[in-house]
């Protein structure tokens, strides 16, 4: 049972029928002047106009990268270059392609403190703004699913004079979007978040934005990133993005399985669930289980879920998200994601609880701990 849709997907049947050609025998340079080069050329304008329609964009405002984390990078990047002083505004709960990318920048990063129901403080963010050069706000946290209050901090942000990235690359897919509503400057993407193909993501730009390119060389993408490009992956990514405008998840298993394992345990605490969240993610911590225990046991059982962010598997602190929505440490170590498939149903949720109780319970068993009430996180303030 696969409830880890929010590190990766696999590639849809469509997106791997529309790459094959390209990989068989598609390999002409797009950037050739040769009736190959045209048709890859063309294969690739194709796919522009697929992804910009998921997100409510121009073709021409789409510009294709190696990955979310490069099209975060590079939004930030330019940002940097081409505003004038001040710090870069990000959140506390970012991932950590923003962090770090706004690290690497030089400039000082500020934080706009997070609420307990997992949303960024609004008020905080308007403050914060002062002195300003840049912002990058996550559309949806990728451990909580939490929607963050996005169209608010844009109009605040587009009153101040300053320009706005959001990292969607946990959104894209899981719900609607529209670069128009809320306005932002830049959005990035990545493909295998959405049933494309790993090694490919997209950045939206907005029309007649001052923009400057991370990489420089050939003078692809309109000189906006340079590099060949990935034609297959590019033409996953657009049968991908195709694809998800008109199949994305539903909240069947989510709330199947958070109803399933309230009731059949004690100690729960669902994160985030007085907010809106993407549909098909679950964050939830079980008093007296640690994290890792219960991911042995439920691999073990045939069940690949998360205690978080894919990029922090392995590592001994606990999540800064959580830390940021001020989960204390201990609970933070019994924290796990649960993200759906977008094809899972109600009947995919309870089996998945029953899985995660059973699992539970053994463990509880053998620490010999005991658990308090079932809780729901409360909203600060």
């Amino acid at each position: 049972m696969y409830l880890d849709a929010n590190a990766t997907t696999p590639v849809a049947p469509e997106a791997l029928d529309a790459m094959l050609p390209w990989l068989r025998g598609g390999h002409e340079n797009p950037s050739a002047g040769h009736s190959g080069g045209k048709r890859a050329r063309e294969a690739i304008e194709r796919a522009r106009g697929q992804v910009a329609a998921l997100i409510g964009a121009e073709p021409g405002e789409i510009i294709f990268t190696g990955s979310g984390t490069e099209s975060v990078n590079t939004a930030i990047l330019s940002m940097h270059r081409l505003c004038g002083p001040g710090h870069a505004l990000v959140s506390s709960i970012e991932h950590s392609a923003v962090l770090r990318g706004a690290a690497a920048t030089g400039r000082e990063v500020v934080e706009i403190p997070c609420l307990a129901d997992g949303r960024v403080d609004v008020d905080a963010a308007q403050e914060l703004m002062r002195g300003a050069a840049f912002v990058s706000l996550m559309t949806a946290n990728n451990e909580t699913g939490v929607i963050q209050p996005l169209a608010e901090i844009a109009a605040l942000a587009r009153e101040a004079g300053l320009p706005v990235h959001t990292d969607a690359v946990q959104a894209a897919g899981k719900i609607p979007l529209d670069v128009r509503d809320p306005a932002v400057e830049m959005l990035s993407v990545a493909a295998h978040k959405f049933y494309g193909p790993k090694g490919v993501g997209a950045l939206f730009v907005r029309r007649k934005l001052r923009f400057e390119p991370m990489l420089h060389g050939g003078g692809q993408e309109q000189g906006r990133r340079s590099g060949t490009e990935n034609t297959p992956g590019i033409v996953g990514m657009g049968a991908a993005a195709e694809l998800a405008a008109s199949r994305m998840p539903d909240a069947a298993a989510r709330d199947a399985f958070e109803a399933a394992v309230n009731s059949g345990l004690d100690g729960v605490t669902l994160n985030g669930a007085t907010a809106p969240r993407l549909p098909n993610t679950s964050h939830l911590s079980l008093d007296g289980c640690d994290a890792g225990g219960m991911l042995i046991l439920l691999d073990e059982a045939g069940v690949a879920c998360s205690a978080g962010s894919a990029c922090m598997t392995g590592k001994s602190n606990p999540s800064h998200v959580q830390l940021a929505m001020g989960i204390p440490e201990a609970r933070a170590r019994t924290s796990l994601r649960v993200s759906f498939p977008r094809d899972a149903t109600a009947e995919t949720g309870a089996a998945a609880a029953e899985a995660v109780i059973a699992a539970a319970s053994k463990l509880r068993r053998v620490q010999g701990h005991g658990v308090g009430p079932v809780s729901v996180y409360p909203v600060a303030g």
